[in-house]
C-alpha cells in the first residue's frame, strides 16, 4: 500500500529537509504551501521549486489574507528586526511570530490528509535553533495531533491515526544542514529571508540563523547576499 505524507512546505531551510526526511522514508509526498499575504511571494517560487526537485506527487498552494489580522512584522508593515545577536533572539518572541500560523496551517494540511489519504504530516517545526515560536515545540504538535484524531471522521472512525511528523525537532540548524545534504536537498532552492529582495539580506533573524547553520555545518550556503555580517 502506497504510503502518503502531507508535507507544509515555506520553500524554507527546515521545511524542504523535512519533506526530504519524508521521501527518505518511503512516503509519496503531497506538498502544501501558504500564500498568506506574507512579506514576499519569494518563498512561494521556492516551494515550489524543492516540490518539483523532491518529486511530489500533488503541490497545492493555498491562498487567504492574514494581513488582514496583522499583529506580526510578516504580515503588517511593522519594522523587521535586523542583526541581533544569538541572545537577542533567544530573549523574547520575535515580531516575525504570526498569531495561530501554525495551527491555521497544520489544519488545512490535516483537512488535505483526510482527503487524500495520508496518515502522517510532516512539519519542519525546530525548538532548538528556533525563534521562540510556542507553536514550534513538542507539546503543541502533540496536542495538535490529539486533537486530529478526535476532531476528524478518519479519525474518529478509526480509518486513520493521523501523526505529526516532525523529525527536526530536537536537531540544531547546522545538524538540519548536514542532513539535508545527505538526503542530496538542493539548498540553492530554498528561501529563509524575510525581507524578500532579490538577493537574502543577510540580516534578518532568519538569514542569521541560516547562516550560521552553514558555517556550523562546515558547508557553503549556496544563496546570495546583500550582507553578511562577520561571525
Amino acid at each position: 500500500m502506497e504510503l502518503r505524507a502531507v508535507c507544509l512546505l515555506s520553500g524554507g531551510v527546515d521545511s524542504s529537509t523535512a519533506a526530504a526526511v519524508a521521501r527518505d522514508r518511503g512516503y509519496v509526498l503531497y506538498a502544501i504551501t501558504f500564500d498568506y499575504g506574507q512579506r514576499h511571494r519569494r518563498e512561494l517560487e521556492a516551494a515550489r521549486a524543492v516540490a518539483r526537485a523532491l518529486g511530489a506527487k500533488q503541490h497545492i498552494v493555498m491562498s487567504f489574507d492574514m494581513r488582514a489580522l496583522g499583529g506580526s512584522s510578516l504580515t503588517s508593515d511593522m519594522e523587521l528586526p535586523l542583526n541581533r545577536s544569538e541572545e537577542e533572539r533567544a530573549a523574547e518572541i520575535p515580531s516575525t511570530y504570526v498569531p495561530a500560523r501554525n495551527t491555521i496551517f497544520l489544519s488545512f494540511a490535516l483537512a488535505y490528509a483526510e482527503t487524500v489519504g495520508a496518515e502522517a504530516i510532516f512539519i519542519g517545526a525546530n525548538q532548538v535553533d528556533y525563534s521562540g515560536y510556542p507553536d514550534c515545540r513538542e507539546e503543541y504538535l502533540k496536542a495538535f495531533e490529539h486533537m486530529a484524531n478526535l476532531g476528524t471522521k478518519a479519525g474518529a472512525t478509526g480509518r486513520v491515526r493521523f501523526r505529526i511528523e516532525a523529525p527536526l525537532l530536537h536537531l540544531s540548524k547546522a545538524e538540519i544542514i548536514r542532513l539535508g545534504i545527505d538526503l542530496g536537498l538542493d539548498y540553492g532552492l530554498t528561501w529563509s529571508c524575510y525581507a524578500g529582495g532579490p538577493k537574502a539580506c543577510g540580516r534578518c533573524d532568519s538569514c542569521l540563523i541560516r547562516l550560521e547553520g552553514f558555517r556550523k555545518a562546515g558547508a557553503a550556503d549556496p544563496l546570495e547576499y546583500e550582507s553578511i555580517e562577520s561571525m
